[in-house]
């Protein structure tokens, strides 16, 4: 049940607000500090789910680093860490409305020098024995780092390890030809229906066949219609769970660790489905993107 995550590792500034921003002014709100970043997230729901996650990711030298080394190998999370000396840990400013709907402001920090040579270091190690290789799309989207996300899917290959990729943010799709080129031979991928639009033009699951010549399979979240499976043998769905909206950050993260923890486990595909609906539907009912500690299996 190893599943290798490759993508960022930070902190979230969480400032959930009751009424419209003030431009120029103040604006009451309640912020916390949590452990963020698209692979910190996905490591720790997959643990949740009784996964072996190990997380590849670049760490600055500071006390935001030390910090979430600890708290995630002390939830179970292996980690491969690149420590960088000049840059500081990503950090995450998260503005919640109070509709639970998000809007980030991402410095990516040291995630932006994760290159190739940490991708050497600790890659072969952390795929011994591993089932399944995760790819956050933030990794590919940033031209400083894509290189490595390139090499990490190459690594998985070499290694007969399968592969997936979430596209992760549909406005830095800027270039879908060229994002499609770089998960060409992926065995799936995990958009939600922006990601899809922005990569196909329309964000209806169907849309997707239009994507099997890039990679094997594509899992796509619907929101409030749930969530849809497309490969050579059809389309398959299930509906969303119900659950009340606090805050919609890392909703694809938790599905995406449900989901793949179901598929190495054999599970059929609408179970899979299930099992990432289902994680999407217990991270937005609660403040953060990540599980509480308690809540994970010792």
């Amino acid at each position: 049940m190893r599943i290798v995550v490759v993508g960022d590792a930070g902190l979230d500034v969480v400032a959930r607000h009751d009424r419209p921003l003030a431009h120029g002014g103040d604006t009451r709100a309640e912020v916390g500090l949590t452990g963020g970043g698209a692979g910190a997230n996905t490591a720790l729901w997959l643990r949740a789910a009784g996964a072996d996650p190990v997380l590849l990711a670049r760490v600055g030298d500071d006390p935001g680093g030390r910090l979430l080394r600890t708290e995630l190998e002390a939830a179970g999370v292996t980690c491969a860490f690149a420590v960088d000396a000049d840059a500081a840990t990503c950090c995450v400013v998260v503005l919640v409305d109070p509709d639970g709907q998000r809007t980030m402001l991402p410095d990516r920090g040291a995630n932006k020098h994760f290159g190739p040579s940490d991708v050497a270091a600790v890659g072969p190690a952390a795929l011994a024995g591993a089932g399944h290789l995760h790819l956050s799309g933030y990794v590919l989207l940033d031209p400083s780092s894509r290189p490595a996300g390139l090499a990490a899917l190459e690594a998985a290959r070499a290694a007969g390890v399968p592969t997936s990729v979430d596209p992760q943010a549909a406005a830095l799709i800027t270039d879908p030809e060229g994002f499609l080129a770089d998960v060409r031979g992926v065995d799936l991928l995990l958009p939600n229906a922006a990601e899809l639009a922005a990569l196909t033009g329309s964000g209806e699951p169907a849309a997707a066949r239009e994507l099997l010549g890039h990679v094997g399979a594509v899992a796509v979240t619907t929101g409030l219609d749930g969530a849809a499976w497309i490969d050579d043998n059809g389309l398959r769905t299930v509906p969303a769970q119900q659950a009340p909206c606090v805050d919609s950050t890392g909703a694809g993260d938790a599905f995406n660790a449900g989901l793949l923890t179901a598929r190495l486990r054999g599970e059929p595909v609408r179970d899979c489905l299930a099992a990432g609906v289902r994680l999407g539907a217990r991270v937005v009912s609660q403040v953060g993107a990540q599980p509480a500690p308690g809540s994970l299996p010792t």
